[in-house]
């Protein structure tokens, strides 16, 4: 047999572009038991594994995989589910490149080990067969615990609690559950049965959910403490930015937000069987360069458009979307217009987006956020024809909650301000975490952000003293003793 760091890492089988990009079914196909085992034996089983580390639920990385190595696919399913409740979904739109794999010591010499194919790999194989385990709870606490918001976080601290003993009830303002997994990644991302199955994970640990709920309106956070022990806000970062140029309130103007809404979690793209319209497009420029951009790039290909532009003001080395859906995107046919800034939308005497004026930009030096600051090029303004334009330049905090909240502080941008270690916001009993405190981000840093929220609401209602760190020097003193 081969050397270890001579087996390639393991591609996943795809959709061919030209076919994939008409329809709404997921882009890859997944692992082969075979394919799993081979990724899984590239894996050194490293005594100080550093992928744990990188991950920020803490799955034990190396023992999930020498399951699978092994031919136990369940039993990694179970073992991943110790510390997440929602490995399908985590495999296939967490960035591990950038976490877990980018630590990875197979990939000092190599390429790291595949950790998020084969964690998707692993809940496959434990949803396809069946073996859905649920794991011994602990006796009831007589404690009840209120989640506002049912995304990534939100089911993060809901499973966390539950399985403690506490009952848990999570208000979620859509009609569906999952949040940001449901209405803003599409369908050939993540399919919409794999979030409904986790979900149902969630609730079998018996957590309920209550539908059509917006807190702020519905019910206040005073009034939920009033019926719970404990409160976690987990609400999102939902409030879509725009340019601010002339333009923008032309019909045929969308934030990324509607535009993926509209589609994902209504499903306009199955119009008329659901009867929910979107705009039959044929010219459509899409603003921005992160995930979001490409997901609504990619969606209104498959809407029908014949002509898809990103336009982006920086270089594609600057671009915040992973490597792996930039890539899908220019299979598929996309078109990059980079180092470009839209100054103004044009349209006709009905009110209707008819084009983009655009400038072209250069790189100067370094910003806050440490990518090269654009700089526009004098003279280079050009036209760009459209009938479509998504804005996907990011989200904010939706101020509701603050406003209906008194004593409940944020920072200047509106993001509620809540303890890194412990979650905890500046009314004692109430906890948040996510993207509504750290600003959009990915689905798995609010996961984490959850499961540090879940562990600090335990100790507050039973009662149990947080931990006290110790300090720099005692764990020097300590290290010199031994």
């Amino acid at each position: 047999m081969a050397k270890k760091e001579k087996i390639p890492r393991q591609a996943m089988p795809e959709q061919n572009p030209d076919v994939r990009r008409k329809n709404f079914t997921e882009v890859p196909f997944g692992y082969t038991p075979e394919l799993a085992q081979i990724e899984a034996s590239r894996c050194l089983f490293c005594k100080k594994p550093k992928c744990i580390d990188g991950c920020p639920v803490n799955i034990d990385i190396p023992a999930f995989i020498r399951l699978i190595k092994d031919g136990d696919f369940i039993g990694a399913a179970h073992k991943l589910k110790e510390e997440n409740a929602l490995p399908a979904i985590c495999g296939r739109v967490c960035p591990q490149e950038e976490q877990c794999e980018i630590v990875c010591v197979t990939g000092i010499k190599t390429e790291p080990v595949a950790i998020g194919r084969l964690e998707r790999f692993a809940a496959d194989y434990e949803r396809e067969h069946g073996e859905i385990v649920i794991p011994e709870m602990e006796p009831p606490t007589g404690k009840s615990v209120g989640i506002v918001g049912c995304g990534p976080a939100g089911l993060t601290v809901a499973g966390e609690l539950a399985k403690l003993g506490h009952s848990v009830t999570i208000y979620e303002a859509l009609h569906q559950p999952g949040g940001v997994l449901m209405y803003g990644i599409p369908e050939f991302r993540l399919p919409k049965a794999i979030v409904e199955s986790e979900v149902d994970y969630v609730k079998q640990l018996g957590v309920q959910i209550i539908y059509n709920a917006v807190i702020g309106r519905y019910m206040t956070i005073d009034e939920l403490m009033e019926d719970h022990d404990s409160v976690f806000l987990g609400t999102g970062a939902g409030l879509p930015y725009f340019m601010n140029i002339p333009g923008e309130n032309f019909n045929g103007v969308y934030s990324a937000n509607e535009y993926l809404t509209r589609s994902n979690l209504m499903r306009a793209y199955r119009f008329p069987e659901y009867d929910t319209p979107i705009i039959e497009s044929k010219k459509v420029a899409v603003l921005g360069g992160g995930n979001v951009a490409m997901d609504a790039a990619r969606t209104a290909l498959r809407l029908g458009a014949d002509e898809v532009t990103v336009v982006y003001r920086r270089s594609r080395k600057e671009m915040p979307a992973r490597d792996e859906e930039i890539h899908h995107a220019e299979e598929e046919g996309i078109n990059f217009q980079l180092l470009t800034n839209p100054t103004e939308l044009l349209g006709d005497e009905e009110g209707w987006v008819t084009g983009m004026r655009c400038i072209r930009m250069e790189l100067g030096a370094p910003d806050s956020s440490g990518r090269r600051r654009p700089i526009p090029i004098e003279g280079s303004e050009y036209i760009i024809e459209v009938d479509t334009v998504v804005v996907s330049i990011g989200n904010g905090a939706n101020p509701l909650i603050p406003q209906t909240t008194p004593g409940l502080d944020t920072n200047k941008w509106g993001n509620i301000l809540a303890d890194a270690k412990t979650a905890v916001t500046s009314i004692p009993g109430v906890y948040a975490g996510g993207d509504i405190v750290i600003g959009a981000a990915t689905v798995i840093l609010a996961m984490g952000a959850g499961k540090i929220a879940a562990a600090a609401m335990h100790r507050y209602m039973m009662g149990i003293p947080e931990p006290v760190e110790e300090k720099e020097e005692e764990k020097e003193e300590v290290k010199e003793k031994k």
